[in-house]
This record gives structure tokens, sequence and C-alpha cells, in this order.
């Protein structure tokens, strides 16, 4: 839609209201905007016709670990790897695959098995690597382990791009923006999108604000980054001089200029603004609350760990991402920085095991006590995987791994998810898949699938295309995952 269509349509609903139903019908509006969100019953904003059908979830949090996570020392295990390692791998394998310019200049690429413990847990004897993940072996039972991830992206930058938006290019809306646009709010009081960073002991990239922008969506869809200090949105607090009240003036003298002057400009974007300023103002009362972790119990600071006490940390994000989808957030993602092992594997990737295991285990068996796991979906996982050759010197204690899109895992849970499932293959050296691929827009239009969209029909008019998150080139929903 281009900003012309959006006059045309701000215009006529306005006309409607001062020609129809004039005062009565703005107080009207004005009732129903007011009305007390009830934890998810009340839908505000959201466009006509959507969902499609009935959703699996409500809600969506996403544990994001950004760097790429190594899918071979974490989950996609063989035990044929133990008879691979220090032999060079075979041509017919990498098949002449483009590889970074970190290790493109490597005159050998001698595989390397797991330097941790694997068992198997649950019903269906799930491999696990039992050194660093034993909490989320523990709730193996519960998930979907997708073993069949693949994206084009080789880098960082391109490749958490695209996962996120659905193309490699900048400039396209991410994934929450999309579900604040299409289904909207559950809580007045609380954007509909909401984003938190947390930095592992890991080598680290960049992450960048436009991974949750809006993108060509109007922008009151973008993110809100909610950080770890005393001041959790930037801006929110009222600064020296100005009541409370004094915003509330404020903001209504600025609506009723834009209505006077609606005729003569008309610009979505200055509706966008209002609404924003609008959602900062009653966000001054509920993120307090929000972020006040005292009135937690003990029994659950035990369930997340002693990290979830301390205010940046991944876990601490976690328990801040249950209380959000208690309180009617439609889409969280939380990031977690330092999963790119290069180098020092070994003990980085431990390191990064150890600020998650706990916490996202502790998100599956919360949200199962307090009757949300039904209608809550969690996806757990990177922009791409790892190699199974070392880069740079392999010893027998150390070594890294570079960049690999071809084959990586995800893991998923609860609304419409199997539950303890294992989902595609590789091959012995969990680089090329052998059965059900499942590309990143697949992921994404099973996302969409889950919580009530059809990925083909939703879609937004940019650029004379109908743009979508999973692209043109014939995503599907992986079924065979679902209930």
């Amino acid at each position: 839609m281009n900003p012309i269509q959006q006059r045309q349509q701000l215009m006529s609903r306005r006309s409607l209201l001062q020609g129809g139903c004039g005062i009565l019908g703005a107080a009207g509006l004005h009732g129903l905007i007011n009305t007390p969100a009830a934890k998810g019953d009340v839908v505000y904003g959201g466009m006509p016709g959507l969902p499609h059908f009935a959703p699996k979830a409500k809600r969506v949090i996403y544990l994001f670990f950004s760097g790429g996570p190594s899918h071979i020392d974490m989950f996609d295990y063989h035990p044929e790897m133990r008879n691979l390692h220090g032999k060079e791998l075979p041509e017919s394998v990498r098949n002449g695959q483009r590889l970074t310019g970190m290790t493109s200049g490597q005159k050998k690429f001698p595989c390397v098995a797991p330097m941790f413990e694997f068992k198997k847990y649950g019903e269906h004897q799930t491999w696990v690597n039992s050194d660093l993940l034993p909490n989320i072996a523990s709730i193996v039972d519960d998930i979907t382990i997708v073993k069949s991830m693949n994206t084009e992206a080789i880098n960082h930058d391109p490749a958490i791009t695209y996962i996120n938006t659905g193309t490699q290019q900048i400039g396209k809306p991410s994934m929450g923006s999309w579900l604040s646009y299409g289904l909207g709010g559950m809580n007045e009081n609380l954007p509909a999108y909401v984003t938190m960073i947390s930095k592992g002991r890991g080598q680290s990239q960049a992450l960048y604000s436009r991974l949750w922008g809006s993108g060509f969506l109007p922008s009151r869809h973008q993110g809100v980054s909610m950080r770890s200090g005393k001041d959790p949105v930037l801006y929110l607090t009222n600064p020296d001089g100005i009541t409370r009240e004094a915003r509330r003036e404020q903001l209504d003298a600025l609506a009723a200029l834009n209505a006077e002057e609606f005729g003569q400009f008309a610009d979505p974007e200055i509706q966008a603004r209002i609404s924003q300023y609008e959602m900062a103002y009653r966000m001054q009362t509920a993120v307090p609350e929000l972020f006040d972790v005292s009135q937690e119990t003990e029994e659950t600071f035990k369930l997340y760990g002693d990290e979830a006490r301390k205010p940046g940390t991944f876990a601490r994000n976690v328990l801040l991402g249950r209380r959000m989808l208690e309180q009617g957030v439609r889409y969280i993602q939380l990031f977690h920085r330092g999963w790119d092992q290069h180098g020092s594997l070994p003990t980085k990737l431990r390191q990064q095991c150890e600020d998650i295991d706990q916490p996202a285990a502790a998100l599956i068996k919360d949200l199962k006590q307090r009757g949300m796991f039904e209608d809550t979906l969690v996806i757990c996982g990177g922009e791409f995987g790892r190699t199974i050759y070392s880069q740079g010197a392999l010893s027998e204690k150390n070594h890294g791994r570079d960049h690999h899109g071809r084959c990586f895992s995800t893991w998923m849970a609860g609304a419409g998810v199997k539950r303890g499932f294992e989902y595609g293959k590789s091959d012995d050296w969990a680089y090329n898949i052998v059965e059900n691929p499942v590309h990143i827009n697949d992921l994404n239009a099973t996302i969409l699938h889950n919580v009530g969209v059809d990925h083909n029909r939703f879609t937004f008019k940019h650029l004379g295309l109908d743009q979508r998150l999973t692209g043109v080139e014939g995503a599907k929903v992986v079924k065979d995952i679902l209930l």
C-alpha cells in the first residue's frame, strides 16, 4: 500500500465519523480504544480478515542465537563422526560450496568430531549434547528439532537479515512487524512486538535495529527494543518539569491539530507518530510493573537460575519474556549474541550453552505450569550452523568452525507443534541434507501458519509488487512437524 492509498483510507474513515456519527461516533470510538486489555482476549489493531483461519498460537517467543550455533556440537550428532575426525572432508561432500573469506584460503579441511559427550534422551531417544545441554535434554519430549534447515547466505549480516525479513537485502519488514501489522496487539498498554538483547562470552557480531524494523510497513509496527537499565525504554520517562498531566495535554493538542489540518496534509506517518506517542504514554505505567521481577517467587528463580536475578542476562530476558507473554505481547524476540566460534569453540560454546541451557528449558516448563504452552509458539535457533571441518589448526583439544548455511538445526515447541519429534536428516558429516529440507522461508511460512496466517495471502503493496515475508520462490508450510 502506497502513501496515497493510505491517505485515501484515512480520509474516508474520518469523513465517515464526521458526516455520519459526529460527536457520538467519536465518543464511541474513544470508548473502544480505552477498553482495558484482557490479557490476549482483546485485539488492538490488525487488518480486516486476519487471521485467515483459527490460529494455534496466540503469541510467539523467538530465542535467537546470533552468530550461528554449531548444530554439529548441539543436536545433529552422528556416531560415524568419531571415525571421520582428523580426516580430510571429501570434495564430493563439499561439492564446490562457496566458502567464506575466512576459510577459502585453507589448503586442508580436516573434519572435527564434537569434543563433547552425547547421549540419547526421551521417549524417542534423541541425541543431545549431554555436556552442554542437560536441561534442554530434559525437555526433548516437548520439542521438535528440525535438523534440515538451510539458507543461501554464508555471512552474518545477510543471513540474519534473511531469516528475519525474508530477503538478504535490507529495507524489508521483520517478522514481528508483519505480525504487528496483520494481527495487532493484545494489550493496549504494551507494544505488539518487543525485542531484547543479551551478550554472551563468545565472539559477537553486530546487531542492527533494522532487524526489528518495520521496513515499508507503517513505522508504528517496528519492534520496541527494551533495555536492561533503569530505563527499559529510552525517552519513556518524563523530562524534568514535565508532568504526566502536561504530557496528556500535549498529546491531545497534537491530535487536535492533526485533525484540523488533516485535509491539507494527511500524512500517514503523522498518524503513526501520534500512535507511537500515545503508546509511550500508556507504557509509562505498564513497563515499570512489567520489569519488577520482585513479584516472582523463589521457585521461579530456582527454575530459571540465579542469572535471572541479574539484569541484562539471557536468563533475565527469558523471564521477562514470559512476563510479556502473560501481559499480551504478540511477538517477542530475544537475541543472544556470541555464537560465532571461529576459534576456541570447545571453550566458547560451553560458555554460550551455560547461558541458555537452563533458562530455555525453564521457559518450556514455566509455560506448561501456567497453562500457556498450548497457545504459545517457541522457536529457538540462529541464522546458520557451522562446518564439520576445522577453521585454522586442529589440535587435540581446540579448533574452530566456519559458517555453514547448507544444513543447520532449529527447535520449536508449543502451539501446534509435535512433541518429541525430529524432522529432516543430514549426511554423516552434518554437511548436506539428505531428507526433508526446510528453507528458512519455509520456517517463516510455518510460523505464520501457526498464528492463523496464510503466507501467500498476507501481502503489502510496495514498489508495484505484492510484497510478502516469505518471498516469491514458493515457500511451504512444513505440515509434517505440526499437530
